[in-house]
């Protein structure tokens, strides 16, 4: 003999438990990728530095070392734009993956407490409707504020990423002229 309650108890710690294991796996993804993303910005950043510093010491005179200056800040600041924009891409990448595992959570969670309340209402006494009622108004105030917040989610990642591209843009330009006043000066 079973019992309905349980055999639900158990299933709800069984979703939740893979919930959780899903969100982990993800966190643990991202801490994976991002980790692998610093050891290569890590390891581009020492050899340049090096050959960068080679560069320097086997300047003749101030004039070569303004024009090694200006050749070598360019590229280290694309660089620097480029590690910005893979760790936004990551983080990004990272918020989907949780976004999707929490409104594939909140959808099941919707359904079963939608069906719960129908189940309720079919059996329920008199004035059981008032209750039925009730909840569903809740149950639809907090999809739409689900709702809400999930979109509120994907503008501001849309936000993000405009300003990603924005400041990459600007920092190309801030670049573009500090060479080339660089060059102007190391060539006078």
């Amino acid at each position: 003999m079973s019992n309905p309650n349980i055999e639900q108890l158990t299933a709800a710690q069984k979703a939740n438990a893979e919930v959780m294991m899903a969100l982990l796996h993800s966190a643990f993804n991202g801490v994976e990728r991002l980790t692998a993303l610093n050891m290569a910005a890590t390891r581009e950043l020492f050899n340049n530095s090096v050959a960068s510093s080679q560069q320097l010491l086997s300047a003749k005179d101030a004039k070569d070392v303004a024009k090694l200056n200006s050749e070598l800040a360019q590229p280290s600041v694309e660089k620097l734009m480029e590690y910005s924009r893979s760790v936004y891409e990551l983080v990004a990448s990272m918020q989907k993956e949780v976004t999707s595992v929490m409104e594939a959570q909140y959808n099941t969670f919707a359904k079963n407490a939608s069906s719960a309340v129908e189940k309720a209402t079919a059996g329920a006494p008199v004035g059981g409707d008032v209750f039925a009622a009730t909840m569903k108004s809740m149950l639809g105030a907090s999809t739409k504020a689900f709702d809400t917040m999930t979109s509120m989610s994907k503008q501001l990642t849309d936000i993000a990423e405009t300003n990603m591209q924005a400041a990459g843009k600007a920092a190309g330009k801030a670049v573009s002229a500090t060479a080339a006043a660089a060059k102007k000066s190391a060539a006078k």
